[in-house]
């Protein structure tokens, strides 16, 4: 038997930003921007969007590339890469990898940095 909780298969946009820690207002924008979609439930008389575990999954990318300086633009190519049918394979590797580069050069600036004030800190 499962013992893990029950996580429902759709959500309400409330519960999309619990999980994701996102406000209501910052999904919109993320949805207008093609990141993630909802969808209407048919058989309900309500207009309500309902998100799935993909969208938790897409938002959490999403909170991810922005927290290390990623473009909404970048994220979206990341998106499309990663779950579009957009890109052949090769270039989705291709746009992959080239984030990547991205990542190690932003990693190496930090380090240089981080030796920097580790410099200053023993002038003083």
């Amino acid at each position: 038997m499962n013992s893990y909780p029950h996580k429902p298969l759709a959500m309400l946009i409330n519960e999309l930003a619990k999980r994701t820690g996102l406000s209501v207002h910052t999904i919109r924008f993320y949805e207008r921007y093609g990141f993630v979609k909802g969808t209407r439930n048919q058989s309900s008389r309500n207009n309500y969007f309902h998100y799935d575990e993909e969208a938790v999954q897409r938002l959490e990318l999403v909170v991810d590339a922005k927290s290390v300086g990623f473009t909404l633009q970048e994220i979206a190519e990341i998106i499309d890469a990663w779950y579009g049918n957009v890109y052949t394979k090769t270039q989705k590797l291709r746009i992959l990898a080239d984030k990547i580069v991205v990542l190690d050069t932003r990693i190496k600036e930090l380090r240089d940095m981080k030796r920097q004030i580790q410099q200053c800190m023993t002038e003083l």
